[in-house]
C-alpha cells in the first residue's frame, strides 16, 4: 500500500504506511530524517512494545490485539500486530504491517474534528489499542465460560476440551505478556504535553485490561486443575466398577477353575447333583459378596 496522508491541516499532518517496503522506509528516512534503526524496528513482526527518543523524534512501538486464529500460539505476533508511531513537530507517522481497527477508527473519529494535534492522534490510537485487548479479554472469558459449562453440564469429548483449554491459556498468557511490556510505553505518553485527564484515561484503561487478563489467567488455571481433578474422579469411578466386578467374579472363577482340572478323585465329580450344587455355591458366594458390598456402601 502506498504512503497515504490521512489528515492534514495547519497544525497537523498524519501520514500512514501499511505493509511498508524497503523503498517506503528509505523514502521516510530521506524525507523526514528518521533514524533507520527505528524504521527497521517496525519491520520485525515479533518486536516488543517500547518507547524511544532520537533527537526531536518520539517513537512509540505498540501492539494491537488481532482476531486472527492461529494453530500455533508461540510468539506475540500470533495474537497481536505492531504499530509504530513517530511524532516530531506537527507530523505523526504511523507504520503497521496489516490493516488495524485502531487506525481506521481513529481516522473516522477525527474526520469531523478541527484543531487536531499529532499528540491527540497518537493518544486516540493508543486508547483503541488498549480497547482491542479489552475486547479480546471479553471473548476469551466467554469461551472459558462455554468450556466450563461443557465440562460440568454436558458429556463431551475430554480430549477436545483440554486442547481448547491449553489454547485459551496460551492466548491469555501471550496477551498478558504484551500488556506487561507495554507499561513503559504507556507511561511515556505523559511526555506529549497532553491534558493529565486524557493521559490518565489511557493509563486506567491499560491497568483495567492488565487486571482482566490477570484474573482470566487465574480462572483458566483453576479450570484446568478442576478439569484434571474431574477426569481423575471419572477414572477412579471406572476403576471402582471394574474392581467390584472383579470381587464378584473372582471366587466363582476360582471354583470353575478347580472343577475344570478334570481329576478323577474330586468331590462331587460323580455325584448326581454335583453340577447343581456347584452352581448353587457360586450363586451363594455372589449373594454374600453383594450383601457385604452393600453394607460397606461400596
Amino acid at each position: 500500500m502506498p504512503i497515504d496522508t490521512i489528515y492534514r491541516n495547519s497544525q497537523c499532518e498524519w501520514v500512514d504506511v501499511e505493509a511498508p517496503t524497503a523503498e517506503d522506509l528509505k523514502f521516510l528516512h530521506e524525507r523526514y530524517e528518521i533514524n533507520n534503526l527505528l524504521l527497521e524496528d517496525t519491520l520485525d513482526p515479533n518486536h516488543l512494545p517500547k518507547y524511544e527518543e532520537d533527537e526531536n523524534i518520539k517513537f512509540f512501538l505498540l501492539r494491537e490485539s488481532t482476531e486472527l486464529e492461529r494453530k500455533n500460539l508461540n510468539t506475540i505476533s500470533d495474537i497481536s500486530t505492531k504499530i509504530g508511531i513517530f511524532l516530531f513537530g506537527q507530523t505523526i507517522i504511523t507504520i503497521h504491517r496489516m490493516r488495524t481497527k485502531s487506525i481506521s477508527e481513529t481516522k473516522k473519529q477525527i474526520s469531523a474534528l478541527q484543531d487536531i494535534t499529532p499528540e491527540y492522534i497518537a493518544l486516540r490510537i493508543a486508547l483503541l489499542i488498549m480497547k482491542s485487548f479489552d475486547d479480546e479479554s471479553v471473548n476469551l472469558l466467554e469461551t472459558m465460560d462455554n468450556i466450563e459449562n461443557e465440562i460440568f453440564l454436558k458429556n463431551t469429548n475430554h480430549t477436545n476440551q483440554i486442547k481448547r483449554l491449553y489454547k485459551l491459556k496460551r492466548k491469555s498468557g501471550l496477551n498478558s505478556r504484551v500488556l506487561s511490556i507495554s507499561t513503559d510505553a504507556v507511561d511515556k505518553f505523559k511526555l506529549l504535553g497532553l491534558p493529565d485527564s486524557e493521559v490518565f484515561d489511557l493509563k486506567d484503561k491499560h491497568k483495567d485490561v492488565v487486571a482482566d487478563f490477570d484474573h482470566l489467567n487465574i480462572q483458566i488455571t483453576n479450570l484446568i486443575s478442576m478439569f484434571l481433578a474431574l477426569s481423575d474422579q471419572k477414572a477412579n469411578q471406572v476403576m471402582k466398577v471394574l474392581a467390584i466386578y472383579s470381587v464378584y467374579f473372582l471366587p466363582i472363577t476360582f471354583i470353575a477353575g478347580v472343577y475344570g482340572m478334570n481329576f478323577d478323585n474330586m468331590p462331587e465329580l460323580h455325584h448326581k447333583y454335583g453340577y447343581f450344587f456347584t452352581l448353587g455355591l457360586m450363586a451363594l458366594v455372589v449373594i454374600c459378596t453383594f450383601i457385604y458390598a452393600r453394607r460397606k456402601q461400596w
